[in-house]
């Protein structure tokens, strides 16, 4: 194959062009919070630094996981895993930051990261050394010791230590992004398990029959809905807590 045919976007194949669409919306969007760091206060700096970190480092994958389906037609799995084992963390990372300024200690942020990485070498592991044919067993066990990592982070951010701080922050716009936050932990990261279970031995492949075609689709959506809203969040209230700051000065 030539690296003309690598390149090539087939008209015909969505998971392609959404590997495209969402290397470029990522790259685009960590220029903008790159660049938008210096309208803010320097309080809300490093949340933006790592939202524009969290969609850059994307983008660089996306570069390699395109060539690499175009070019196999096959799920990157490794590279997907290695994308986001470096970017759920730092998602996790902006609860710790905008809850900071309310007690948060650095031991939230540390537990959070633990949680997120768990979740992901537990999946990595389910899918990616999965018996041929898929062995149900293993996907199970490894599906639930992930789920393990993700109910700790959904935990926190709804009900425990991250939500209780956002709401003693006594700031409701921080109270506010927070919600929004977890609501892209529980609805937006729902994709990830769904697609595990599409993976031969999953619970959804073996007993409503879903297979694994088009999980990538649904990946490349879910990753650019939830990198990019995560960032979105963070620059709305990082922005509107600047002007509101400037305006009682």
């Amino acid at each position: 194959m030539t690296l003309l045919n690598v390149l090539t976007i087939p008209k015909d194949d969505p998971v392609a062009f959404t590997f495209f669409t969402g290397y470029m919306a990522m790259m685009a969007a960590s220029v903008f919070f790159f660049f938008e760091r210096s309208r803010v206060s320097d309080k809300w700096k490093l949340s933006l630094l790592v939202s524009a970190l969290i969609t850059f480092i994307a983008a660089v994958h996306y570069y390699y996981m395109r060539d690499y389906y175009l070019a196999t037609g096959e799920n990157p799995t490794a590279l997907r895993y290695i994308d986001w084992t470096l970017t759920v963390p730092l998602m996790c990372v902006e609860f710790y930051l905008l809850t900071k300024a309310a007690g948060a200690k650095k031991s939230l942020m540390w537990k959070l990261i633990f949680a997120s990485v768990v979740m992901l070498v537990f999946g990595y592991i389910g899918e990616a050394f999965n018996p041929e044919g898929g062995s149900t067993s293993h996907s199970v066990i490894y599906g639930v010791l992930s789920t393990l990592g993700y109910a700790y982070v959904l935990y926190t951010a709804w009900a425990g230590e991250v939500a209780k701080l956002a709401k003693a922050s006594n700031n409701p716009a921080v109270e506010r992004s927070v919600r929004i936050l977890a609501w892209f932990v529980l609805v937006g990261w729902a994709i990830y398990p769904i697609g595990y279970m599409c993976m031969p031995g999953g619970w959804l492949n073996i007993s409503l029959g879903w297979d694994s075609s088009n999980v990538d689709l649904f990946y490349n959506i879910a990753d650019a809905i939830n990198k990019i809203g995560f960032g979105l969040v963070v620059y709305s209230l990082a922005i509107g807590q600047t002007t509101k700051d400037a305006q009682t000065a």
